[in-house]
C-alpha cells in the first residue's frame, strides 16, 4: 500500500539522545528503532548519496564534501550540482516506475538540479565585491521569493559559522511545513543539521551539545504539527535516520605539514600570505574530518609509496590505502585521491600547511568554505581578539568520518510504525529500498 513518506536526515542523532527529546520519542513511540551504521566515509555528502542511491562512493561518485578536478587542477567545496551523484536517486526511481508519484527534497547539499518535483537549497549570490546576497535554490524558481515574503531570508548566517544555531534548522523545518501544504508530496526528505553544531564545538556529551537536543526537539514539535495540517486525513510514515554519530576528539593531524616537510606539497607567496600551489605540488592532501584524501601528481607510484611510507605509524593516523586498497571502503573512485588516510577514532584532520600563523592565508581566518581546500570546523569559533577565526585546531571537540568499528559511532533509523525494516540493523545503503517498499514498490524488486 503507498503512503506518504516523510524522511528527517539528522546528522549526530544517537539512540541515546531520544530520551531527551520528548516530541520526537512520541512520534516514534507506536513504531520501532534500529540501529544504523553509516558507511565510510561517514560525512555529509557521501552518506545523503548513499541514503537515496542505496550504492557506495565506487558507484555513485561522491567521495567527500568536495572534489578535486585534476584536469584543471581546482577544489570545489560544497557548490556541486545533483549531477555529481552518477547514480538514480530515491525520486529517480519513483519516476520511472509512476510519474504520479512526487518528491520533495529540503536541504541536503548536492539537491540543486536534482530530479525532485519540489526543492529548496542554499543558494547565496556571490557578488564581485566579495559580499553575499541571501538567496535560495527552489523548484518552482519563483517559490523561494514566496518563502521570503512568508518567512525572511533563510538565515544563512546561522546555518554556518561562529553564529550557527537553532535558528536556521527552525526556517528550513517551517519553509518545509509550507511545501508540505503546497505540494503535499509522497516523499520528503528534510536534512535538519542543528545536533551537528555544539557536538563539533564543544564535544557530543557536553551541556551545550544537550541543549542542543531540546532546542531541536521544539522545532520538530512545530515540523509535526505542521505536517500533520498538511497531510489532512492520513498520517504519514515518519523515518528520522542519523547520517553519522559525532564522537569526541582530542587530537589532532596535520597531513598537508607533513607533505610539506618531506618536499612534496609546494605553497605560493602572496600579498596574504601562503597559499597552496596545485600546479606544483607532487602530494596534497584534501581534508574531510576523519579523513583525507592525497592526490599525487600523474599517480606516480614511486610519489605514492612516499605517502604511504610518510603516514605509516604516524600519531593519530589509523590506516593508509594506496591504489587498489581502497576497495576495502568502495572508495576506488577515479574522483578519489590516490592515497586515502583515516584518522583513529580520537582524531581528526586539519587542512592546515603553514607552520606560523602570520604565514597562513587570509581566507583562514574568515569563515570561507568554498576557497578552503578541506573541511574546517574551527570556523564555529570566534576569537574575540582578533575578531576572526582562530587559528587553533584543538579547539574543535567533536568529529566524524571514520569507519564504525564500535557501539559508540552506531547511530539509530526511528520508524512511526512497526514492521519498516525487514532486518534487525541497518546500513545507509538500505534506506533507499527501504522508503521505496514505503512507497508501493513489491517487494524483491530492486532498481
Amino acid at each position: 500500500m503507498t503512503m506518504k513518506v516523510v524522511f528527517l536526515s539528522v546528522p549526530g542523532l544517537r539512540p541515546n539522545d531520544v530520551a531527551s527529546m520528548p516530541r520526537l520519542a512520541e512520534l516514534m513511540a507506536g513504531g520501532e528503532a534500529y540501529p544504523l551504521s553509516a558507511s565510510f566515509p561517514a560525512v555529509t555528502w557521501p552518506v545523503q548519496a548513499n541514503m537515496l542511491t542505496g550504492k557506495l562512493p565506487a558507484e555513485h561518485g561522491v567521495v567527500a564534501n568536495g572534489f578535486y578536478w585534476r584536469e584543471t587542477r581546482q577544489v570545489e567545496m560544497w557548490t556541486a550540482w545533483n549531477d555529481k551523484i552518477l547514480a538514480p536517486q530515491i525520486w529517480d526511481l519513483l519516476h520511472q516506475r509512476e510519474p504520479a508519484l512526487t518528491s520533495a527534497v529540503w536541504f541536503p547539499m548536492l539537491s540543486k538540479g536534482c530530479g525532485a518535483d519540489a526543492i529548496c537549497m542554499p543558494a547565496p549570490v556571490h557578488n564581485p565585491d566579495g559580499s553575499e546576497s541571501l538567496w535560495c535554490y527552489t523548484r518552482p524558481t519563483e517559490y523561494y521569493g514566496q518563502l521570503r515574503d512568508a518567512l525572511g531570508h533563510f538565515p544563512l548566517q546561522h546555518f554556518w559559522g561562529p553564529l550557527a544555531n537553532i535558528k536556521s534548522t527552525a526556517w528550513i523545518a517551517d519553509s518545509a511545513v509550507l511545501a508540505a501544504g503546497r505540494f503535499q508530496p509522497d516523499f520528503f526528505f528534510i536534512y535538519l543539521p542543528h545536533l551537528d553544531y555544539a557536538a563539533q564545538k564543544a564535544g557530543p556529551d557536553s551541556p551545550q551539545a544537550q541543549q542542543a537536543l531540546a532546542e531541536l526537539d521544539q522545532v520538530l514539535g512545530r515540523l509535526i504539527g505542521g505536517f500533520r495540517q498538511a497531510y489532512t486525513g492520513e498520517e504519514p510514515l515518519w523515518l528520522a535516520a542519523s547520517e553519522y554519530v559525532i564522537t569526541e576528539v582530542d587530537h589532532v593531524s596535520y597531513p598537508n605539514r607533513l607533505l610539506r616537510d618531506a618536499d612534496l606539497l609546494e605553497v605560493q607567496q602572496r600579498d596574504d600570505g601562503e597559499h597552496l600551489d596545485l600546479e606544483r605540488s607532487q602530494a596534497w592532501a584534501l581534508v574531510d574530518h576523519q579523513f583525507s584524501h592525497v592526490f599525487v601528481r600523474d599517480g606516480d607510484s614511486r610519489i605514492m609509496r612516499r605517502v604511504e611510507e610518510l603516514f605509516a605509524g604516524e600519531a593519530g593516523i589509523a590506516e593508509v590505502l594506496a591504489g587498489p586498497a581502497r576497495a576495502r571502503y568502495a572508495m576506488d573512485h577515479p574522483r578519489s585521491g590516490e592515497v586515502i588516510l583515516i584518522s583513529e577514532p580520537r582524531s581528526w584532520q586539519a587542512y592546515y600547511w603553514w607552520r606560523e600563523d602570520q604565514q597562513a592565508p587570509g581566507f583562514a581566518r574568515t569563515v570561507d568554505i568554498h576557497r578552503k581546500p578541506g573541511y574546517d570546523p574551527v570556523e564555529l569559533h570566534f576569537d574575540p581578539a582578533t575578531r576572526s577565526i582562530p587559528l587553533d585546531a584543538s579547539l574543535v571537540r567533536g568529529s566524524h568520518g571514520a569507519p564504525v568499528t564500535s557501539q559508540q559511532q552506531r547511530g539509530v533509523l526511528l520508524s512511526s510504525r512497526p514492521g519498516t525494516s525487514a532486518g534487525p540493523t541497518l546500513r545507509d545503503i538500505d534506506l533507499r529500498d527501504l522508503v521505496l517498499r514505503q512507497l508501493g514498490r513489491p517487494e524483491g524488486e530492486r532498481a
